[in-house]
């Protein structure tokens, strides 16, 4: 199994995330070949600010092994992770990230920050972005165009 097959399996989960109507990153936590855990972005259905697809798969994580460290894993995820999740892989010690899209507004592993590979933090993450950048960049744009066709739709149709 390979990026791809892992960035595969992050796609899925980021649909569910837009069959319930969240912004559809998915994310999966991996080990020695092996799902750890696995997430996809619920903050709206979970009311909380943090649970973003890359949190939502390292707490399962955690709860699978029973431990907050998390050493020896990847993370694959479908959006370049923001500050906050960068900041949750150091505190898990997660091994490498790998993700799709390149995020040029908040990216936290290179593009805006670089978070992950900080010389002052005590853990650095490997990094590997790009990785079915199109497939991960077109999903992201399929929602949001959705959102914004529906809400001109809701305002013709309003009196």
């Amino acid at each position: 199994m390979d990026n791809e097959y892992w960035m595969n399996y992050a796609l899925a989960l980021a649909e569910r995330a837009s069959d319930e109507g969240e912004v559809p990153v998915g994310a999966v936590l991996v080990r020695d070949g092996l799902v750890l855990g696995e997430g996809w972005n619920q903050p709206i259905a979970h009311h909380d600010p943090s649970a973003h697809a890359e949190i939502m798969a390292m707490r399962n994580a955690g709860a699978a092994v029973e431990n907050y460290r998390l050493p020896g894993t990847t993370l694959y995820v479908t959006l370049e992770p923001c500050v906050m999740c960068a900041g949750a892989m150091l505190h898990a010690r997660v091994d490498k990230l790998v993700f799709g899209a390149f995020d040029p507004k908040t990216g936290a592993a290179g593009s805006v920050f670089d978070i992950l590979k900080d010389p002052r933090h005590y853990h650095q993450v490997a990094v590997e972005g790009g990785i079915l950048q199109a497939q991960c960049a077109e999903q992201l744009q399929a929602f949001f165009r959705e959102r914004r066709q529906a809400k001109k739709q809701a305002a013709i149709d309003s009196p």
